[in-house]
């Protein structure tokens, strides 16, 4: 194609960039608190070239394009570069798109058969004084956290066995250790998981390869204190069908949901399976936790089927985005059964992109954010991402049965994931930035990173850095402080 389509995918928010740039002295209105000091990283997908074929995923296929909003002592930058994988670098030699539909190799270019296809797009990911790029399609590329250059493809030092990392790892608030996992580790449609844990130096240390119930599509898991957890929902994969040129996911709404539930420095054989609902998904975890009692409680936004259009499209599934009964869920399981079925307890709206202190992973919690639609909505939602529709109010929960609090910005707005910065102030829950978008016209839009007090989000944000460049919807982030910075390797 010798421009991109006018589809959802490549229009509005979703509307493709493709600038590499830096911008100094951002325009800034409040007051910046001294602890915001350091960089949130973004990962914004955004595709270099139009596809040359239908691409039903592309909103989740864009290279994977690094933006770090710095603050330095009041001063705000923003800087975007492509991260250099393979597959973009192929891209940018021939001046045109050479892969084909998202997670399908077989629709790919003859010339680029059997090369890396992650584009890296997903989650920067900060660990033992290293910024990798992840996307659970395969191995992370690690990235100069300064320059934003690309350094290469990871796999810890040659150490890891999975052929993929997820773009959603847990790093543990006293031991320093990051835990993961790959799904579809060892090719294609697999149902073999990979879980590894690194040390705080980010040396890997353990890798346990074991079978899930199916393939499916593990988008993010937890740790509480003493377990890790493997959510597995019935969005799955046939090789037959990709070889056809059919999607890589379909949604099985009939079959069973499961919850593997392993030790933290578990084996293969000490996993136990809890049966979930049929047909449900879910793609963020709140937290993981265990109460006095020892019983194991998992939260996560969960809707009774898969959330994104094309993949209930490709499965044949008529149900719109409002017959989705989406809710923040707790499943509930005893880790010393054998096993048994999951306990489901409603404790929150419908939304996504949940936020926790970092300070009470895996551990019980009071307090917490999210993403979610303004039921006192005036005029039409803003298009964009993935989902087709992007969250327009920023919510504070109180995990204690208080009342939660919210933030509406108003006709036009929208919000992308809040990272989380702590305070040096006891008791002081700390702020939340997030880059919102405002648009002002058909295709017009203004763009800004707001900074909230976290624990009063309803007053409204207390300083706001203008970004004068037009801004993708951004995926992921991560809040690296100034002092974690200056500890990189």
């Amino acid at each position: 194609m010798a421009a991109f389509p006018q589809i959802p995918d490549y229009m509005g928010l979703n509307t493709p960039q493709g600038q590499e740039y830096r911008i100094d002295n951002l325009d800034v209105t409040g007051r910046i608190p001294a602890e915001v000091n350091g960089t949130f990283f973004r990962a914004v997908p955004d595709p270099a070239f139009p596809p040359f074929m239908e691409d039903s995923a592309a909103s989740l296929a864009g290279d994977g394009m690094l933006s770090a909003i710095r603050f330095e002592n009041g001063a705000v930058s923003i800087q975007n570069r492509y991260v250099d994988t393979a597959r973009h670098r192929a891209e940018v030699k021939a001046g045109e798109a050479l892969f084909g539909k998202y997670r399908n190799p077989f629709t790919d270019k003859p010339e680029v058969q059997g090369m890396d296809r992650t584009v890296a797009n997903t989650t920067p990911v900060w660990h033992a004084g290293r910024l990798l790029m992840c996307k659970e399609d395969g191995r992370p590329y690690r990235v100069d956290p300064v320059t934003l250059e690309t350094l290469g493809s990871h796999d810890f030092g040659g150490k890891l066995q999975s052929e993929t990392m997820t773009a959603h790892v847990r790093v543990d608030p006293e031991t320093g250790e990051m835990f993961a996992y790959g799904y579809e580790a060892d090719g294609l449609a697999s149902k073999k998981l990979s879980y590894f844990i690194t040390g705080p130096d980010g040396a890997l240390k353990k890798e346990v390869l074991f079978d899930a119930p199916y393939c499916s599509m593990m988008h993010d898991f937890a740790i509480s204190e003493n377990y890790a957890l493997f959510p597995i929902y019935p969005t799955t994969s046939y090789v037959e069908r990709m070889k056809e040129g059919g999607d890589h996911w379909y949604h099985e709404q009939d079959w069973d949901s499961w919850l593997g539930v392993m030790p933290r420095y578990g084996d293969a054989s000490d996993v136990k399976w809890f049966k979930g609902p049929k047909g449900v998904h879910c793609f963020h975890m709140m937290n993981a936790w265990e109460d006095a009692n020892g019983m194991l409680h998992f939260d996560q936004c969960l809707s009774d089927s898969n959330a994104f259009p094309f993949i209930r499209a490709a499965s044949g599934i008529e149900m719109s985005m409002q017959e989705l009964n989406g809710r923040l869920a707790r499943w509930t399981v005893d880790p010393r059964a054998d096993g048994g079925e999951v306990v489901e307890t409603v404790i929150g709206p419908p939304g996504d992109f949940p936020v926790i202190p970092a300070a009470k992973q895996g551990r019980p919690y009071d307090h917490a954010w999210m993403l979610t639609m303004d039921p006192q909505m005036q005029g039409p939602p803003v298009m964009g991402g993935p989902v087709g529709v992007m969250f327009n109010l920023l919510m504070r929960l109180d995990m204690r049965g208080g009342p939660p609090q919210a933030y509406a910005p108003g006709p036009g707005y929208c919000f992308n994931e809040p990272v989380h910065v702590p305070s040096n102030e006891e008791g002081h829950e700390g702020y939340l930035l997030t880059v919102v978008d405002h648009q002002t016209g058909p295709d017009d839009y203004e763009h800004g990173c707001w900074i909230f007090n976290a624990g009063d989000i309803a007053a409204g944000p207390i300083a706001k850095v203008a970004i004068p460049r037009r801004q993708r919807v951004q995926i992921h982030g991560w809040w690296v402080s100034r002092e974690k910075l200056d500890s990189a390797v």
